[in-house]
């Protein structure tokens, strides 16, 4: 057996790996010699001890602990604050003087390569930041872009033997009896991690992720670094109103959870079971066995990026269907369950041959906590509709505002402000321009940014970045509120059948628009339930809550038929009197009869429902009988009849009132004319 052995020749230089210690035929890792000699060369090779000498490797993040460490540590503190602020100044210097000199265009491949290696070599919080970057095609040149986007999943790799070394000391075993295969080197390495490919001894393909070495250490020290800076800045700057200590310690808490993969596991099969189920959506499988803290396994996923729109061209793959899958994916996840993917960029999204879109990397997921996400509905709703007293009590929920806050002079300016970034219409909503101008707001009035709210911005920034990269017309609001106003129509929560009913009414007005609106844009939503909307309707229209609602459509149901009524008899007199010759016929131009706004906006409503798929006249008409018999419905129309009785009644007594005065007003015989028709409210 060892006299096979043999060596990649491909190995990146300073990666080597003893043949005595791992065999390698070709680009997959087959049988190597025994653990014992490969945990004895794999430490000779490195001269690493076994376990890395890290105070914070095995720990959940406490920004205490840490700065207790690194409070004793100045000296190291200052060391890394300034290897971090020179490149950021020499940078910044070097685009300063190509724009004094006019060689801007000229540099630009040049400075964009700098940047990308000067986030790299500032380590994995950095290269987060150049990741974030990487998606805003309307932030960032071409090729600054093209540059950045390396650092998706391009990033240098470490050495092997330290990656099959926590193979074998987290799974208890050296890879080759672990893995029945395992490419020579890394297909992809990212910021936390890299990622080689590999077959189970059952024959599955899968992908191994392995943690690089010492990462929590110097992770730590750039969170305390930040924190303190964001530390200053909130006590120090007065312009600044939110908590950038808390925002920093969220970024914390879910970076900490990151490098634990175990963690990251349990994520993705709680994701799958959540998510996995919506047309499109492709959710890998986790192999648990074989996963620990520095080590995942999970199933190998082929795919391309989304950004690459010629390779998705050739393969037939609809990219911007595949944005709005991930747009709607997303949707769920930050308003339907809560439980959302924090770090959506193009190299955690790939497109599968089949047109599904696959999620990677659960290693940065978060939570919006209930009221947080009714809170946000109502927002976009009353974003939409531009009911800026309603935002602003919304911001209250939400907490970027205190419940003593005077809205006074908020309402006017979230008006002024809003109303520039929203344009004509929702189809011109775009999350940007409306993040733009809402960040005008906080320096004059006292807004503060939730630290919960910074990875959601985080989210949707990078989705429609991704989003514009495929599509510049792309708008992820415009695409949201289908799916929103489908929740505020079936929702049965008390939250939300609260923000329909202040949606609707206004002053005991109903806002027939409103709800065409809501209708309009639910009947877009892929998984709008007619059936369920009827059901909610009919449920809360019977309910107690909708008592008024009954007393609304009574009122309209009277002004409705009393006006039917005079009209069709106004028109039956006419038309008698016309044929006896004593009353001249109608000009050709003459109308019988004024229409009816509200059985306008219902003939409306009803062509909505119509082109609504799902919608089935049958399953309406199923519902009638139970309709006609219930208490309300009876006590319903005994309303009617009692209203257009006393209406008959009134017209009666003023008509003969009116035909009493005539004889003295015109001296003349009594003649009973008959009132014009008007509705009495």
């Amino acid at each position: 057996m060892a006299d096979n052995l043999t060596q990649n020749s491909t190995q990146p230089s300073g990666h080597a790996v003893d043949a005595a210690a791992i065999t390698v035929t070709g680009e997959v890792l087959t049988e190597p010699a025994t653990a014992s000699s490969h945990a004895a060369v794999s430490q000779a090779t490195t001269g690493l001890p076994q376990k890395p000498q890290d105070p914070f490797e095995e720990f959940a993040y406490d920004p205490e602990a840490i700065a207790t460490y690194y409070g004793r540590r100045p000296f190291l503190v200052a060391t890394r604050f300034v290897a971090i602020l020179l490149p950021l100044i020499s940078f910044y210097v070097r685009l300063w003087l190509d724009r004094q000199r006019g060689r801007s265009a000229q540099n630009e491949q040049l400075r964009a390569v700098q940047l990308r290696e000067m986030l790299t070599n500032l380590g994995p919080a950095y290269i987060k930041i150049g990741q974030a970057l990487s998606t805003r095609p309307d932030l960032v040149p071409p090729l600054f872009l093209d540059e950045l986007t390396q650092l998706q999943d391009q990033l240098p790799p470490f050495a092997n033997d330290i990656a099959f070394r926590f193979i074998e000391e987290e799974l208890g075993a050296p890879p080759h009896e672990v893995y029945a295969e395992l490419s020579a080197d890394p297909v992809a390495a990212a910021s936390l991690g890299q990622v080689y490919k590999g077959k189970l001894k059952t024959g599955e393909a899968v992908a191994v992720k392995v943690q690089r070495p010492g990462l929590a250490k110097r992770i730590t020290l750039d969170l305390f670094i930040l924190r303190q800076l964001a530390k200053f800045a909130t006590y120090r700057i007065d312009q600044i109103r939110s908590d950038l200590v808390a925002i920093m310690d969220e970024f914390g808490e879910r970076i900490f959870e990151e490098m634990d993969y175990t963690h990251e596991g349990q994520n993705a099969q709680r994701f799958a079971k959540l998510y996995g189920h919506i047309p499109d959506i492709y959710v890998p499988h986790i192999y648990p066995q074989y996963t620990a803290r520095r080590v995942l396994t999970m199933e190998w996923i082929e795919g391309t990026k989304l950004t690459n729109i010629d390779s998705l061209d050739r393969q037939g793959i609809d990219a911007t269907h595949l944005i709005d899958v991930g747009v709607q994916c997303s949707l769920r996840q930050l308003l339907e369950h809560g439980f959302f993917h924090a770090d959506p960029h193009p190299g955690n999204l790939l497109a599968m041959a089949d047109g599904k879109l696959a999620y990677l990397d659960f290693g940065m997921m978060s939570e919006v906590k209930p009221y947080q996400r009714y809170g946000l509905i109502e927002a976009v709703v009353h974003m939409v509709n531009r009911d800026f007293e309603g935002l602003a009590n919304d911001y209250i929920k939400l907490e970027f505002l205190t419940p003593d806050t005077d809205l006074s002079p908020i309402i006017p300016a979230l008006a002024e402000v809003f109303n520039n970034a929203l344009g004509a219409s929702v189809a011109e909503l775009n999350f940007k321009s409306i993040t733009d101008e809402f960040s005008a707001l906080m320096y004059e009035y006292p807004f503060r940014v939730p630290a919960y709210y910074a990875l959601i911005i985080r989210s949707l920034v990078t989705l429609e970045g991704i989003a514009i990269n495929v599509d510049p017309e792309f708008k992820v609001l415009s695409k949201a509120y289908p799916y929103v106003a489908k929740r505020l129509l079936t929702d049965s929560s008390p939250q939300l059948r609260s923000s329909l009913q202040d949606l609707l009414f206004k002053d005991g007005s109903f806002r027939w628009n409103r709800l065409e609106n809501l209708l309009r844009n639910a009947k877009d939503s892929d998984d709008y339930d007619m059936d369920q909307v009827l059901d909610q309707t009919l449920e809360f229209l019977f309910s107690e809550r909708g008592s008024f609602l009954r007393d609304r459509i009574v009122t309209e149901l009277v002004n409705g038929l009393d006006h039917l009524g005079q009209t069709t008899l106004q028109n039956l007199t006419t038309s008698v009197q016309r044929r006896l010759g004593l009353k001249p016929a109608a000009p050709a131009t003459e109308t019988a009869t004024n229409g009816n706004d509200d059985l306008a906006h219902l003939m409306r409503i009803l062509d909505i429902l119509k082109d609504t798929q799902g919608f089935d006249p049958a399953q309406v008409a199923t519902r009638i009988p139970a309709i006609l018999f219930k208490p309300e419905t009876q006590a319903m129309g005994q309303q009617v009849m009692s209203g257009l009785a006393q209406r008959g009644l009134a017209r009666l007594i003023r008509n003969l009132l009116i035909a009493e005065a005539a004889p003295n007003l015109n001296g003349g015989s009594p003649q009973l004319t008959p009132a014009p028709s008007k509705a009495i409210t």
